[in-house]
């Protein structure tokens, strides 16, 4: 079960990066600092938004337009933590996992 809650964790982890790895990235396409028509970082750019996108998407349905500013990625994040201190403080000692 321990292998189990650690796998957890580290896929939570990891996804916590993709989202801010995603979020810096587009900064920087919007920014102009990184040019999308170089391959590899198109290939980069794009694998990451279609792996983040399908976790914001849900999240921008509810959120409110705030005229250009989103907010969802925060909102991951957050969903992220909240699961990952969840799955750690709760789950883990009630399947006996110290």
């Amino acid at each position: 079960m321990t292998a189990v809650i650690f796998l957890l964790v580290s896929i939570l982890d990891i996804a916590w990066w993709f989202v801010i790895i995603g979020v810096v990235m587009s900064w920087l396409v919007a920014f102009n600092v990184i040019n999308l028509q170089n391959q590899f970082v198109y290939s980069v750019y794009s694998s990451l938004n279609s792996l983040i996108e399908p976790m914001l998407k849900p999240i921008r349905r509810f959120l409110p337009d705030m005229g250009g500013i989103d907010i969802s990625p925060i909102v991951l994040l957050l969903a992220i933590s909240f699961i990952r201190i969840w799955v750690v403080t709760s789950l883990a000692p009630l399947l006996g996992v110290a």
